[in-house]
């Protein structure tokens, strides 16, 4: 079939209204804005920013290299966010894994757990191709270091920080012929308070009550992480080359916990603390099998990957009562999770000229399984014998298991000064949840990046997508579950994966040392998952459901400006406006607000010195029945060198302390109030040694 015909197939089913979305990184014709530090380069489908010798990498984790990059935000709770689109996939070396793909705060330990000093880019996917598996949303891929260059290399680095808290690691290397090695140790004494407080004024209208009920809580989580990683490249002759990589995390704490408890309903009042201190547990493992082949006009590779998370959260409660007095009441609570993916891929590739007309044509397939396991224990002590009677409406288990199959076609073409990249992906999904009925759905995910260059300084581009979003495993649990004293979850097995679509239309352009873009966004999600709360007994129980939707539109820009060859200042922003459709008791409940994010960033660079410093706003916004407040972080990093190859490290975060976040829900059934604080502002003292 002659490329332009399979091009014209492709850009059809790009556009057809009823269509439904991973990256071959084919050679793209890219605008490149250079630095000594944190070089940022922009490509067809992608932005790649180079953090491997970040001043705030070198000592820091992934979670703070990922703070610092343009056009993302990321809260000190693992909210990440690219250019306000909070459904966001993190992969690691384009492929995902067990320990990433939780969301929120389980999502901000794995990145906590992982040393930025092995981090060599991050790729910023704000529209992903068909060839990525992006369940619906953007994409940040950490790209890891490979050092290959002959010879044996090393690194070791460490810092300390108040609070009995420090971290220390080694990594290295050794090429040797078509042999090379790579391997990386470290041990991390992190935490941070937690502060959170709530009132939830409730109304029962089954049983005709009404009433309030109030938390506040300090915990100081302190975790001790160890990881090791190690991967090995063959290169089995001129065009083949086999891997194999592992990696291993394991991350404990004992959170000191209290929470004070105050309810009122029909006149009556209660006061209690509940005081608690773990532990809790979690190990990460994975490990992968690859092998490549590439030659002048064609690359093969094929991989298989095995990853798994094992969790246990345990806590022991007591109840000291303050009003009215009585005897403190005790209790035991556990959580024990295991997620394990499975996946294969092989993506094909190869590079087409015919008739004027310069690309690649990409193939692949993709296959995964996903297990997810959870157990929840809930059960009142007996002080005395200590004998447990668990709570047989919120002690259960359940297992869900999903299964993707899934193919794809892309097409690059390069003529003139046009290029683009059209794909299109049929994918296959079933989940089952428990014993309930397995669901099946199929969806064919087209896709389309185009570029217009206007000059060698100047272009316009245009991205679109389509995609499923599947459900959170645990937001299908069939059981209620019990989260604290005022709150029960209880999931749904009959979630259905939301629909979701996304245009974006920009301008990009160089001028000397200036370096801009602009650009508008829309947005769209239907059957979107959202909360259903209810009052039960005065405790608010959350569940959720398919029926909402969801719109947003909105405009981005960037400024980058290399004032001299030490000094680069950069600034990008984004403003949307949010259109929720909500269900509730009475009906729809219909929303609308403005949004936006702002991030500044400088970055200078010296003889024997590299400073970097950015700054992260995000504003009010809504959400399902409710708002959420602005937050900000002030970040900053500094290296100093020691001598060729010893280099002193500070990095100082959230210099501010501006993670406060406040909120408000009202639902028909409730009013709740509150803030979590997450405490992110320290400051890190240490060292990186290099042994060349």
């Amino acid at each position: 079939m002659p490329r332009t015909t399979l091009s014209a197939i492709l850009f059809a089913l790009a556009v057809l209204p009823d269509a439904r979305a991973q990256d071959v990184d084919p050679a793209t014709q890219t605008v490149t804005v250079t630095a000594k530090k944190e070089a940022v380069v922009k490509k067809l489908d992608k932005t790649v920013v180079d953090v491997s010798n970040a001043p705030r990498a070198a000592n820091g984790s992934a979670q703070d290299v990922l703070q610092g990059l343009p056009e993302v935000s990321v809260t000190a709770d693992g909210r990440i966010a690219v250019k306000g689109n909070q459904q966001v996939t993190v992969l690691v070396d384009g492929k995902p894994s067990a320990m990433l793909s939780g969301a929120g705060e389980e999502r901000a330990l794995a990145l906590q757990a992982m040393s930025g000093a092995d981090i060599a880019a991050i790729e910023v996917i704000t529209n992903p191709s068909a060839a990525y598996n992006a369940n619906g949303g953007a994409i940040l891929n950490i790209v890891l270091k490979r050092n290959r260059k002959p010879g044996a290399h090393a690194q070791v680095q460490g810092s300390t920080s108040n609070g009995g808290l420090w971290n220390g690691g080694a990594s290295g290397d050794f090429t040797r012929g078509p042999v090379s090695a790579h391997a990386s140790l470290a041990l991390r004494h992190d935490g941070n308070d937690k502060l959170r407080a709530s009132t939830v004024d409730w109304r029962d209208p089954l049983q005709g009550r009404s009433g309030q009920t109030q938390q506040s809580s300090e915990v100081f989580v302190h975790r001790v992480v160890d990881s090791a990683a190690f991967g090995i490249d063959d290169a089995l002759g001129a065009n083949d080359t086999l891997s194999l990589a592992a990696r291993h995390n394991a991350r404990r704490s004992h959170p000191s916990f209290d929470v004070l408890n105050v309810e009122r309903s029909a006149g009556m009042e209660t006061r209690y603390h509940r005081i608690s201190d773990g532990p809790n547990t979690q190990a990460d493992d994975s490990a992968s099998l690859s092998f490549s082949h590439q030659d002048r006009d064609t690359a093969l590779k094929a991989m298989l990957q095995r990853s798994s998370t094992l969790a246990l959260v345990d806590k022991s409660y007591g109840d000291v009562f303050l009003a009215p007095a009585r005897a403190t009441a005790f209790s035991h609570g556990a959580t024990r999770s295991a997620r394990r993916l499975t996946q294969g891929t092989l993506d094909w590739s190869r590079a087409l000229e015919q008739g004027g007309e310069r690309g690649q044509l990409g193939l692949g397939l993709d296959v995964q399984e996903q297990v997810d396991e959870l157990g929840n224990y809930q059960a009142a002590v007996d002080p005395a014998t200590h004998t447990e009677t668990p709570d047989p409406a919120t002690s259960n288990g359940y297992a869900v298991r999903t299964l993707i199959h899934a193919a794809y076609v892309t097409d690059q073409v390069r003529h003139g000064p046009w290029e683009a990249l059209l794909g299109a992906r049929l994918e296959q999904m079933a989940s089952r949840a428990g014993s309930a009925q397995a669901g099946h759905w199929q969806a064919f995910d087209p896709s389309l990046h185009l570029k217009h260059a206007l000059s060698d300084k100047a272009g316009l581009t245009l991205g679109y997508r389509r995609s499923l979003q599947r459900p959170d495993p645990r937001d299908l649990d069939p059981f209620t579950t019990y989260v604290d004293a005022h709150n029960l979850s209880r999931g749904n097995p009959a979630l259905a994966p939301q629909r979701l679509g996304a245009w974006e239309i920009g301008a990009d352009a160089e001028a000397g040392p200036l370096s801009a873009s602009a650009g508008a966004f829309y947005r769209s999600s239907a059957g979107t998952v959202v909360d259903a709360r209810s009052i039960a007994d005065k405790v608010i129980v959350t569940s959720k459901q398919n029926g909402g939707q969801a719109r947003s539109v909105g405009i981005s820009g960037s400024l980058d400006w290399t004032v001299d060859a030490q000094l680069r200042l950069g600034a990008d922003a984004s403003v949307h406006r949010v259109a929720l459709e909500t269900p509730d008791l009475p009906g729809l409940v219909r929303q609308d607000g403005l949004a936006g994010t702002l991030n500044l960033r400088a970055a200078w660079s010296g003889a024997h010195d590299d400073l970097s410093l950015d700054a992260h706003g995000q504003s009010s916004s809504i959400t399902s029945l409710g708002r959420e407040g602005a937050t900000s972080s002030v970040n900053l990093g500094w290296k100093h060198k020691l001598g060729r190859t010893l280099s002193l490290t500070v990095n100082a975060n959230d210099i501010f302390d501006g993670s406060r976040r406040s909120y408000r829900t009202v639902a028909s059934t409730f009013r709740q109030n509150g803030f979590d604080h997450f405490v992110a502002r320290r400051l890190y003292v240490g060292f990186v040694q290099k042994i060349e």
